[in-house]
């Protein structure tokens, strides 16, 4: 059973924009927004998905996107670190409603610009890389999502994610080391580790600190031992603090020989053009395809959250204010954990949290290995 979202369309039924929207207020209030800021940023979210946020729940979704198991387009974060309320993110593919992945990227991009003429940023660095990412016939599972950091006052911080296959997937690789070197970063890519894929560049637009190029690299199979050795920072995490994450989040011991299902993925951030090394790294485990339930999946978040020094009890709040059903009932409201280390500051922890606003996936279930009888 869900909450019961305002807005709904004539007929009673809840509308993507008011399901989503109310799933964001709740869990701003968790996460110290005032009021005011959650509706603000809730109107935000349904300006981003445009005239989807009118679509009725009872229809299918308005696409079989890449974001989410159940073709939501929209998913959640929050990012813990010691002593500080968590930042709340949302995740959105503003061109859901498109018919084609070309419609889709040129609908998100204008959703984009719309952003920074409100926010008074610059998207021009999105024109300078349009050849690649966003060229006439786009390939892939998504063309541009948008990440929106919500930050007390109204005025989010905003993120973009390209798809480095958008020319084919045997491109990738070129593909991301033509946008670093357009970017500045003109070494940047023979730092990265070796992994099976490049499934997003992500970019930090507007008021950030440190404006972030990101490359997220595919690391199918994955062990502990391989994770521990995937920062390339100068000063980054000692391979125990990520191997010790690893086999929490993922639930494997030590004999284990990996993920054998849904990738790792490493993400690896460059903020300065002067050195080649990145600045960040964070490690993201699809924790869903290794729990049976999100009940595990919220242990093993807790765990990690403890470990850091992080309370633990703000993450049970926030599956609380996103859905009225057990965790146990249920698997993937947890999508993702990561472990993230940025240059001169504490480690974070994230969870990705899913929307469900279309299906819930059931828990998986557990293999009983019966004796053979002898004959």
């Amino acid at each position: 059973m869900r909450a019961a979202p305002t807005g709904a369309d004539p007929r009673g039924t809840p509308t993507l924009g008011s399901f989503t929207g109310g799933q964001l207020r709740r869990l701003g209030a968790v996460a110290g927004l005032s009021r005011t800021d959650a509706e603000t940023y809730a109107q935000v979210l349904a300006d981003a998905l445009g005239p989807v946020a009118e679509r009725p729940l009872d229809l299918a979704p308005p696409t079989r996107t890449f974001l989410s198991d159940d073709h939501t387009p929209v998913e959640f974060s929050l990012s813990f670190r010691p002593d500080a309320a968590p930042a709340m993110r949302v995740l959105v593919e503003p061109g859901c409603g498109a018919d084609s992945l070309a419609h889709n990227g040129r609908a998100g991009l204008e959703s984009v610009r719309t952003m920074a003429r409100r926010w008074h940023f610059s998207a021009d660095v999105l024109d300078e890389l349009q050849d690649l990412f966003l060229p006439p016939a786009p390939q892939g599972p998504l063309a541009l999502w948008c990440a929106l950091e919500l930050r007390p006052g109204g005025v989010p911080g905003v993120k973009v994610y390209l798809n480095p296959a958008a020319s084919g997937e045997e491109r990738s690789a070129a593909t991301v080391r033509e946008a670093l070197h357009r970017l500045g970063h003109h070494q940047a890519f023979d730092s990265l580790p070796p992994g099976g894929g490049y499934p997003f560049l992500a970019l930090d637009l507007g008021d950030w600190a440190e404006p972030r190029a990101k490359v997220y690299v595919r690391h199918d199979h994955l062990t502990a031992g391989q994770a521990g050795r995937l920062s390339r920072m100068d000063a980054g995490p000692g391979p125990a603090a990520v191997e010790g994450f690893f086999r929490t989040a993922a639930g494997l011991g030590p004999d284990a020989r990996g993920l054998g299902g849904r990738p790792g993925l490493s993400c690896h951030s460059f903020t300065d053009t002067g050195t080649v090394r990145p600045s960040g790294f964070t490690l993201h485990i699809p924790v869903r395809d290794y729990v049976r339930h999100d009940g595990e999946a919220l242990a093993r978040a807790s765990r990690v959250l403890r470990h850091h020094g992080m309370d633990a009890s703000v993450l049970d709040r926030a599956l609380a204010a996103l859905t009225e059903r057990r965790p146990e009932d249920g698997v993937g409201l947890i999508a993702y954990l990561a472990l993230a280390h940025q240059r001169d500051q504490p480690p974070r922890v994230t969870a990705y949290l899913s929307s469900e606003a279309y299906a819930v996936r059931p828990p998986a279930v557990e293999t009983v290995r019966r004796p053979v009888p002898v004959a």
